[in-house]
């Protein structure tokens, strides 16, 4: 039986369960394919204790220049995160003749045009199905099961972290803080958070699909970001009143010829199959023309399910060094019916809009007024009764209106004397 050997960057969470996969269910494996799968290289920057029970003997190393230049490893697999020198070690490891697979989101997204360009010249593939919702199956899906479909949409719940607190804070009536904190301590959300909850992680992820569905792979300035961290316990009690849920979503959405590409929390229908999607899951939901709706869902993190995802990728590049032939992915062809990307500020939408104001009368009759001059329709609106509090929410339902509208007439509002917080609003998503 062929072997193909493997070499392993970065021995992290993800590293660790590629390696307990691959002793595990190596057997298994080369029963299935035909190929055998060996690690013959791994590198980190310290043995840890916890490494030794899977490391074949004589296996670790501490440097990446070794794993990269060992003539006889067909696979590198890169797991160290960030741009460099992960950036750097797939470079040459393309350049010397080797196939790649990561689960590096940030990287592709940042610097995926070079890396791909560079794999296709060299005759070599990069694999990434781990890059997106961990051991969901979306990017074979997509570039394979799917390959006779157009796309004209994908909305996302891509990012465990900011799903697990707007959940928490759903479930148990909590605040922004006090979700966080949870999700710090079980383990869900980083000491420094940003990434996650401000929505970077979901639009790194967002450029991949984008790349995928619709052959696109835009720089991610072209996506409109905002994240999770100004939505209140108020917010989602609101939302629960008026049918919904919050979510932040990641969205990929064509209208006519131009697409639109944006990461925000939105409010979607309590009915839909994506606001039963909670805690540290991820889901994907995909509108195609022959396939019709479908939704991929599953954990977006984890040891064991990232780990799969990257031995799928291994067991696809085995199969095709076993028979001395390069199969490269299927070319990605840009959806000619797109010509162009929306901008946020013309995009259309309905809203949610929250106010913290003096109770005083006549103040919903300014903000009405300052509506009125954009050329907003208000559908409803919920004034809480009125207490001894100075300050009252007052929850707006908006007609659809563009973003620059909307945002214009906030501005406006934002500097009246009676409001006391900058206005919070979120998308009521059509899906």
């Amino acid at each position: 039986m062929k072997k193909i050997n493997v070499g392993i960057i970065g021995l992290g969470t993800v590293g660790l369960g590629v390696l307990k996969i691959l002793r595990e269910r190596r057997n298994i494996l080369s029963e299935k394919i035909g190929v055998d799968i060996v690690l013959k290289r791994a590198c980190d920057v310290k043995l840890r204790p916890d490494l030794k029970t899977y490391l074949p003997k004589g296996s670790f190393t501490t440097s990446a220049e070794e794993v990269i230049g060992d003539p006889q490893i067909d696979i590198v697999v890169e797991l160290i995160g960030g741009i460099h020198p992960a950036k750097e070690y797939i470079t040459t490891a393309l350049a010397k003749g080797k196939h790649v697979v990561t689960a590096n989101k940030a990287l592709l997204a940042e610097e995926g045009r070079e890396l791909f360009a560079l794999a296709q010249d060299r005759s070599k593939n990069i694999s990434f199905e781990a890059s997106v919702g961990a051991g969901i199956p979306v990017v074979k899906a997509l570039r394979e099961g799917l390959v006779a479909n157009r796309f004209d949409s994908i909305f996302g719940i891509l990012n465990g972290t900011s799903n697990y607190i707007l959940t928490q804070m759903s479930k148990h009536g909590w605040g922004f803080p006090e979700a966080l904190k949870s999700a710090q301590k079980n383990g869900y959300a980083e000491k420094d958070p940003t990434l996650d909850i401000e929505g970077k992680d979901s639009a790194h992820k967002l450029v991949l699909l984008t790349y995928l569905a619709f052959g696109r792979l835009v720089d991610l300035e072209d996506v409109f970001v905002e994240g999770i961290s100004r939505v209140s316990g108020l917010d989602v009690l609101y939302a629960r009143e008026l049918g919904f849920e919050i979510k932040l979503m990641a969205v990929a959405k064509k209208d006519k010829d131009n697409l639109e590409l944006r990461v925000e929390p939105v409010f979607i229908p309590a009915g839909h199959l994506l606001a039963s999607v909670d805690g540290v899951f991820n889901a994907i939901y995909v509108n195609s023309d022959k396939a019709g709706s479908l939704l991929f869902y599953g954990p977006g993190a984890g040891q064991l399910s990232a780990a799969s995802a990257v031995v799928s990728d291994l067991v696809d590049l085995a199969q095709d060094v076993r028979a001395g032939l390069f199969r490269p992915n299927l070319k990605i062809v840009p959806d000619n019916s797109v010509s162009q990307l929306r901008k946020i500020q013309e995009v259309e939408g309905r809203y949610y809009i929250r106010f913290m104001a003096v109770d005083r009368p006549g103040v919903l009759a300014r903000i009405s007024g300052v509506l009125a001059r954009f050329d907003i329709s208000i559908a409803s609106v919920t004034q809480k009764e009125r207490s001894k509090q100075e300050v009252v929410p007052i929850v707006m339902v908006i007609h659809e209106t563009k973003y620059k509208f909307l945002h214009s007439a906030l501005e406006v509002i934002s500097r009246l004397d009676v409001i006391k917080e900058k206005p919070v609003c979120i998308r009521i998503e059509q899906i």
